[in-house]
């Protein structure tokens, strides 16, 4: 949370996995309810979610990680809020957007060399380390991009 607020210039910010009550936390931090959500968590937080929606609101779908290592996924309790708030939800894969990534690789260059592109970057350092940082990835052990070092010459 302080990461977000001081290095990004969020206004404010919260760790879902500390709160009680997700519905209420969004409510307080959202009273207007929410146009836009980009979905990478799922389970309980989309739920909460989709109760702060605001009428029209869109949400982006690029993975669940609540749910990965689930022997059995939960479900979803408020789809319905999807039809009543007309809300628009669509999936994506990266893999779709492949013929663009020359163009976006372009303009992330210019970005990074201007200064505009605020990022931090969580490196393990060796080969042997690989197996650890991507299994910490899916516990949220690292903070930032994970990276592995493979060498350092």
């Amino acid at each position: 949370v302080n990461l977000l607020k001081t290095k990004f210039g969020f206004d404010n910010a919260f760790n879902y996995k500390k709160e009680q009550d997700l519905t209420a936390t969004l409510k307080r931090y959202f009273p207007e309810g929410i146009d836009i959500y980009f979905e990478n968590v799922g389970g309980a937080m989309l739920d909460a979610v989709l109760l702060n929606m605001r009428l029209h609101g869109r949400v982006a779908v690029c993975g669940m990680i609540s749910q990965y290592n689930l022997e059995q996924p939960e479900g979803v309790r408020n789809l319905f809020c999807i039809v009543a708030k007309r809300i628009r939800m669509e999936g994506f894969m990266v893999t779709e957007y492949y013929g663009n990534y020359r163009k976006f690789e372009e303009e992330m260059a210019g970005y990074l060399k201007e200064g505009k592109i605020t990022y931090v970057e969580d490196v393990a350092e060796g080969i042997e380390s690989y197996p650890t940082a991507l299994i910490g990835l899916f516990y949220g052990r690292n903070t930032g991009k994970q990276l592995v070092a493979v060498a350092r010459d």
